[in-house]
C-alpha cells in the first residue's frame, strides 16, 4: 500500500518516520531552542539509509568494520538522536527529552563520546564533509594493507547548503575527487532555505556540476525526498560506482508537512509553536502529545536489520580465521597503529647546529616503518617541514595503501581530514604546513582538540627567524592563540634531539592527544651533555631545568630556539659574576598537569624571572615576572637581522638582568 506523505515506506518504516518527524518538533519545544525543520524533511532518508544500507549493529557499536555515519549539518542533529533511539542504541526517551540539556547524551550538536553513533563532533558547517573524506581515506588505507575481508565499509555523510557554502567543502570535495575515494557519499539537502531566508539570497551554485567537476558521481533525484525507493535506488548507484565518490543532491523542502512553518526560514533555527506541532501531528496521523513512541516499532527495527548484525558476526569469524593477521588488525585499531619502538635514530652531536624541523625528518625516517598507523603528509609543503615517510607511496587512486599523501594548498581541509582518520581507528595521521597558516586550519585544529582525535600538526617555520618571507609568513601571536585552546597540547622544542623524542611520545602513545608539534626553520643549537639528560628527563613533563645552580640569582626561562639563547645569556651573566638558572617549558599545557611541587621546583619564584620567546607575550604572566617577546608583527629581512630588530638575542636578556637586579639592590 502505498504511504500518501512518504511513497515506498512499508508500515513500520512509515511509523518510525512519523515519530521522528514528531520528537524532531518535540525537542526543540521543550529545551525552547533547537532545529527541526530539517531533521523533519529528512526524516524519510535516515529511515532508508539506516535501515536499509548502512552496516551497523546496535548489539555492538563500536563494531569496527562498522559503516560510518556524519550530520555535517549538525544543528539537525534531532534526527540522529531519533535514529539512534529507534534503531535499538542507548538512547532513550528520557535521552531525547533531554535534548540541549546540561551534560545529557543530546547535546545541541553532535559531540563524539556523548552519544552513540556520533563518529565526529560536528556544528561547524561543512567540517564533517572533511571529516568523511577522511574515513573513507582511513578505510581505504586499512583495506590495502589487510585485505577486503578484513576492511570493507563505507562513509556516509549528510550535508545541507550551509556545508556546500562553506570553502572547507570545496577543498575537501576537490582532494576527495583527486583521490577517488569510491566508498564516500554525501547526501545533499538541497532545501534552499538558510538562516537569513531563501539560499537565493546568495548562492546560485550548481552544485551538481561542482562537484562532476571535482570529479565525483552525481546522482539528482529532485523532489523525491520523501520516496524512500527512489532514494534506495540512488543510494545503490553510489555503491556501484567503484571509481568516484558520490554525491547524492536530495531537493528537501524543509519542516515537511507543516502548513505554516514549511520552506521558512524559521523552520531552521525557531522551535515550533504548540499550534504549529499540533497541525503536523494531525497530519501525520500521530498523537498530539510530545514523546510518544511504540517500542514495538523499536524492537522491529532492530530486528529487521538482523542481517547487518550477521555481517558482524561473520566479520568477527573472518578476523578470527585470519589468526596472527586478524590479532595485528585489531591491535592497530584499538591503538590507532601505536609505534613499538625498538629502534631510536641517532641522536645529534652535541654543540652542532640543527633546525629542529629536519630532525622531524630524522624522526620520521626511523620511526614511521615502527608505526603501523602513521600516515603523513602536507599542505604542499612536504620537503619543507619534514614528513616525508620513507620508501611511501603517495596516495592515489593506483596506490589505495599510499600513506604519503598530498593534501594540496588546503590547510583546513587537511585537518578536518586528520581529525576523520584519528576517529575512524587505526590511524595516527600526522599532517603539515608553516606555522601562519595555521590560521587556515584553526577551526578543524579546535574540533581536532574538543574531541581529542589523536593528530599531529606538525608546524614548522614558527618564528620572525622566517626573515625575508616577512610579516605575512612570520607567526607573532600563534602560539598564544593555540595556547589557549582546551585540550591541545602545543609543543615547541629546545632542540633537534628534544624534538626526536618528543616526536617518538606521540608516535608510541597508546592514547595520543592532539598535538601542534611547533619546530623552526632556523638551525639552533643542540644541547651539551648536562643540558640533553635533563631533557630526556623532563621534556615530557612540559617543562623543566636545563641548567641549575642552587646559588641562582635569577632564572631565566623560554621555549624553542630561545633556550639556548637563554643559555647563551646565561654564560654570559656567569662571566660577569651573575649566577642565573635556565628553565624550558615546551609545553605549557603538559607542564601545568604536573603535581604542585615539581612545578614550584621548576619555576622557584622566589628568585626573579624572566621569559624569551619570538612572540607575542600574552600568558608568560602565568610563570615568569617579566617577559621579553615580539607584540607587533614582523617584517620582510634575514633571520637574524629581524631577531636584533625585535631584541630576541641574549644580549637583550643580559641587560633585563641586570637592570633587575640594580633596581633591587
Amino acid at each position: 500500500m502505498t504511504d500518501d506523505l512518504y511513497p515506498g515506506a512499508n508500515e513500520l518504516e512509515g511509523r518510525v518516520i512519523r515519530e521522528i518527524v514528531a520528537v524532531a518538533m518535540d525537542a526543540p519545544a521543550k529545551a525552547k531552542s533547537g532545529h527541526s525543520g530539517t531533521a523533519m524533511a529528512l526524516a524519510p532518508l535516515g529511515v532508508m539509509l539506516w535501515g536499509r544500507i548502512m552496516r551497523h549493529d546496535p548489539t555492538n557499536p563500536g563494531w569496527h568494520d562498522r559503516d560510518r555515519f556524519i550530520m555535517s549539518c549538525g544543528h539537525a542533529c534531532i534526527l540522529q538522536y531519533a535514529l539512534a533511539h529507534e534503531f535499538g542504541y542507548d538512547l532513550s526517551v528520557d535521552d531525547l527529552k533531554a535534548f540541549r540539556q546540561a551534560h545529557s547524551k543530546t547535546p545541541g550538536h553532535p559531540e563524539r563520546g556523548d552519544t552513540p553513533t556520533v563518529e565526529v563532533t560536528t556544528g561547524p558547517l561543512g567540517q564533517g564533509i572533511a571529516n568523511g573524506v577522511g574515513m573513507a581515506l582511513a578505510e581505504r588505507i586499512l583495506r590495502a594493507d589487510h585485505g577486503e575481508d578484513l576492511v570493507n565499509h563505507r562513509t556516509w555523510v549528510i550535508a545541507g547548503d550551509g556545508c556546500l557554502e562553506e570553502g572547507i567543502s570545496h577543498e575537501a570535495a576537490s582532494l576527495a575527487g583527486s583521490l577517488g575515494l569510491d566508498r564516500l557519499t554525501v547526501f545533499y539537502d538541497d532545501n534552499h532555505i538558510t538562516i537569513d531566508g531563501p539560499t537565493e539570497l546568495a548562492l546560485h551554485d550548481d552544485a551538481a556540476e561542482r562537484f562532476a567537476a571535482y570529479g565525483w558521481h552525481v546522482v539528482v533525484v529532485g523532489e523525491r525526498a520523501n520516496d524512500l525507493d527512489v532514494l534506495e535506488e540512488a543510494t545503490r548507484a553510489a555503491i556501484a560506482e567503484t571509481d568516484r565518490p558520490s554525491l547524492i543532491v536530495v531537493r528537501s523542502h524543509i519542516g515537511f508537512p507543516s502548513p505554516t512553518m514549511m520552506d521558512t526560514k524559521e523552520a531552521h533555527g525557531s522551535p515550533f509553536s504548540a499550534d504549529a506541532i499540533s497541525a503536523v501531528k494531525k497530519i501525520i496521523g500521530v498523537p498530539d502529545e510530545a514523546f510518544v513512541f511504540d517500542p514495538e516499532n523499536s524492537r522491529q527495527l532492530v530486528a529487521s536489520i538482523s542481517a547487518r548484525r550477521d555481517d558482524r558476526v561473520a566479520w568477527e569469524a573472518r578476523v578470527a580465521a585470519a589468526g596472527a593477521k586478524g590479532v595485528q588488525l585489531l591491535e592497530q585499531l584499538d591503538t590507532n597503529g601505536a609505534a613499538i619502538v625498538t629502534t631510536k635514530p641517532d641522536a645529534y652531536a652535541p654543540g652542532t647546529m640543527v633546525a629542529t624541523r629536519k630532525a622531524m625528518q630524522r624522526a620520521m625516517d626511523v620511526y614511521a616503518p615502527q608505526t603501523s598507523g602513521l600516515t603523513a603528509g602536507s599542505a604542499d609543503l612536504t620537503d619543507n617541514t619534514g614528513v616525508v615517510l620513507p620508501g611511501a607511496t603517495a596516495q592515489n587512486v593506483s596506490a589505495p595503501g599510499g600513506r604519503q599523501i598530498h593534501y594540496g594548498i588546503r590547510e583546513f581541509a587537511m585537518t578536518a581530514i586528520l581529525v576523520g582518520q584519528a576517529h575512524h581507528g587505526g590511524l595516527r595521521p600526522a599532517g603539515s604546513t608553516f606555522f601562519v597558516f595555521s590560521d587556515y586550519a584553526r577551526p578543524a585544529v579546535r574540533l581536532a582538540a574538543l574531541s581529542r582525535a589523536g593528530a599531529l600538526m606538525v608546524y614548522t617555520h614558527d618564528s620572525v627567524g622566517v626573515g625575508q618571507d616577512g610579516p605575512t609568513h612570520e607567526p607573532v601571536e600563534h602560539l598564544m592563540a593555540l595556547r589557549a585552546m582546551p585540550n591541545l597540547h602545543v609543543v615547541r622544542p629546545s632542540d633537534a634531539n628534544e624534538t626526536l623524542d618528543l616526536v617518538e611520545e606521540f608516535l608510541a602513545s597508546k592514547v595520543p592527544l592532539p598535538t601542534a608539534l611547533v619546530l623552526s626553520r632556523q638551525d639552533v643549537r643542540v644541547f651539551g651533555e648536562e643540558e640533553t639528560v635533563a631533557s630526556r628527563k623532563g621534556a615530557r613533563l612540559g617543562g623543566y631545568v636545563v641548567r641549575e645552580n642552587e646559588k641562582a640569582v635569577f632564572t631565566l626561562v623560554s621555549t624553542g630556539s630561545e633556550v639556548s639563547l637563554c643559555l647563551a645569556a646565561a654564560d654570559d651573566l656567569a662571566a660577569k659574576g651573575v649566577v642565573t638558572r635556565v628553565v624550558a617549558l615546551p609545553c605549557w599545557r603538559c607542564f601545568d598537569a604536573q603535581p604542585l611541587g615539581y612545578r614550584t621546583d621548576v619555576l622557584r619564584r622566589s628568585i626573579p624571572s624572566v621569559s624569551l620567546e619570538a612572540g607575542a607575550t600574552l600568558g608568560w604572566a602565568n610563570y615568569v615576572d617579566d617577559s621579553i617577546g615580539i607584540d607587533a608583527f614582523g617584517m620582510s629581512a634575514p633571520g637574524d637581522v629581524v631577531f636584533e630588530y625585535f631584541n630576541i638575542v641574549p644580549a637583550t636578556v643580559v641587560k633585563h638582568v641586570e637592570r633587575v637586579l640594580s633596581e633591587r639592590t
